[in-house]
């Protein structure tokens, strides 16, 4: 469909203007009634974050989240884009994309003075329409508001020409929705010049005589330390946001282990076949949230979901460099895989203060406590019981990276009780696949007590406790 060219084939066409926070309302109200999410790729927030957020669109509210890393805040806030309509009609040539009804810049005001019905009309993406910045301390009011541009003066304008200003990141999103992350980083003088496009919707800029009505929908977010250690929020800000919004990490396992399989990226290699059982999955999970209940742990920091999806890649990665160099082709993560997630665990957490050494130490157990609680959730112990008999009877098994997965599968016609020990764990009888539950059996044998374990380097031997 052509779409209109000039201010008066617009008016003749019945395009309407709105208010951006207008727009933003009446799509959100659209998803709602047609049963679609308001914001997409976002996990676990369905019935604590989203009716918050539905309600501070639908009241016309500016927005702001606390959460700490890895709470999809950013996320959230540019998935807003999607509320916007596809494409609006602004002045052409415009910097701050003046309503063709009710322009603000001069630019747009002269061009329409001149040209009138006659006006070039531009048509812009809800893209154009977001605009963002990573609140530093060096961030200053000429790139949030807009400064002298000396270019333009030595272009033979006058100072007091309106012209000679270059517009800051505000001002360039009107009509738009405009971002800023981690608000409390931004120095607390240049959080004043945002008190006007909160309350009075306009900006000021330098001495200019000017005002400028902005039409502007303002979202923001801020982890909650912030607001004591690199610095704060100032309450007539805070008090301007019509809406403060909590995030927070998955509240369980299952949700957890939805947000990795939607977010990871594992290796994948066209000589490899890759598959991870689902209990190697929740183990990965697991992990994370037992980290978010650890006292040794900074929770004031936060676990990220992103210790999750890192270390399900890192999982994937290990087993994989693994099954290269024993020639297999098959891919199935192992409990003696999960050893390799030191790396990836390490720089996502801040451990409260230890002696040196014992973070590894706390890393192990987590590890340990995660298996455990997967085991018990995973197996019943009357299917466990002739395996444990034959460990018993003087029976041991080696584990390890070096280990072929071959070898576990032999064990499958020889050990008493070994295939109904696995049969809840719907890894089939691969070899890949029957070397993975057989390692998470017998860990979870030990860690329960019924099983005793020698370990050096990254090699066990599992036998009886008699």
């Amino acid at each position: 469909m052509t779409r209109p060219g000039t201010l008066g084939e617009l008016r003749a066409s019945g395009w309407e203007s709105r208010p951006v926070k207008e727009e933003v309302r009446a799509n959100a109200l659209a998803r709602i009634a047609a049963g679609k999410p308001l914001v997409d790729g976002v996990i676990g927030f369905d019935d604590t974050v989203l009716p918050q957020l539905e309600n501070a669109l639908l009241a016309g509210h500016d927005v702001i989240f606390l959460g700490e890393r890895g709470q999809a805040k950013t996320r959230i806030i540019r998935s807003l884009v999607g509320l916007l309509d596809e494409w609006t009609p602004t002045i052409a040539g415009s910097e701050i994309n003046d309503d063709p009804y009710a322009p603000v810049s001069q630019h747009a005001r002269l061009l329409v003075a001149e040209r009138g019905e006659d006006t070039p009309i531009e048509w812009v993406h809800s893209e154009r329409r977001f605009g963002e910045k990573l609140a530093t301390p060096d961030t200053s009011i000429a790139d949030l508001i807009g400064e002298v541009d000396p270019i333009k003066v030595a272009e033979g304008r006058y100072l007091a020409d309106e012209l000679t200003i270059h517009y800051g990141l505000v001002p360039r999103t009107n009509r738009g929705i405009f971002s800023i992350n981690e608000l409390p980083d931004l120095a607390e003088r240049i959080q004043v010049g945002l008190l006007n496009v909160l309350e009075e919707r306009d900006v000021q800029i330098r001495g200019y005589k000017i005002r400028l009505p902005l039409d502007l929908m303002l979202v923001a977010s801020a982890n909650p330390e912030d607001y004591t250690n690199r610095g704060r929020i100032i309450t007539p800000l805070k008090d301007r946001f019509g809406a403060q919004i909590r995030t927070h990490y998955p509240l369980d396992v299952d949700v957890e282990m939805d947000v990795v399989e939607q977010e990871a990226r594992p290796l994948a290699a066209e000589q490899l076949s890759v598959h991870v059982p689902e209990f190697m999955a929740e183990i990965v999970a697991e992990i994370t949230q037992q980290a978010r209940r650890s006292p040794h742990i900074n929770q004031r920091s936060g676990v990220s979901v992103r210790l999750s999806i890192t270390n399900y890649e890192t999982l994937v990665a290990n087993a994989s460099r693994r099954a290269l160099r024993s020639g297999e082709r098959e891919v199935v993560p192992r409990v003696s895989d999960l050893d390799a997630l030191v790396a990836s665990t390490a720089g996502k957490i801040e451990f409260e203060t230890l002696d040196d050494g014992r973070e590894e130490q706390v890393l192990e157990r987590i590890v340990k406590a995660s298996v455990l609680e997967v085991f018990r959730a995973r197996t019943r112990p009357e299917r466990m019981a002739r395996l444990v008999t034959a460990f018993d009877g003087g029976v041991t098994v080696n584990t390890g990276e070096d280990v072929p997965a071959s070898e576990y599968a032999s064990l499958l016609p020889k050990m008493d009780g070994l295939r109904d020990a696995l049969a809840d764990l719907g890894v089939g009888e691969t070899p890949a696949g029957v070397a993975s539950a057989v390692e998470f059996v017998l860990e979870g044998l030990h860690l329960s007590k019924r099983l005793n374990k020698d370990a050096v380097g990254g090699k066990a031997t599992y036998r009886g406790r008699g």
